[in-house]
């Protein structure tokens, strides 16, 4: 057997478990006053807060012992 075959396959909601305790993704989003918001979003895609900066939300992120991430 080589090593390869060793692996499973992971499946789409396997990577989404993976990183859901570590990983924070923000995204810049429309504010209702025209302006950029920034979402800030669970491994899985749910959103879970909107604030005015990208400073912010990596503090948020931060202050909850998970990395932040950017989403272009």
């Amino acid at each position: 057997m080589n090593m390869l075959q060793k692996f499973h396959p992971m499946s789409n909601q396997d990577l989404v478990m993976l990183g859901l305790n570590d990983v924070a993704y923000i995204r810049t989003v429309p504010s209702l006053e025209g302006q950029s918001g920034f979402a800030i979003h669970a491994a899985d895609g749910t959103e879970m807060l909107v604030v005015d900066s990208v400073a912010l939300a990596m503090a948020t992120i931060r202050q909850n012992d998970m990395e932040p991430l950017l989403v272009h």
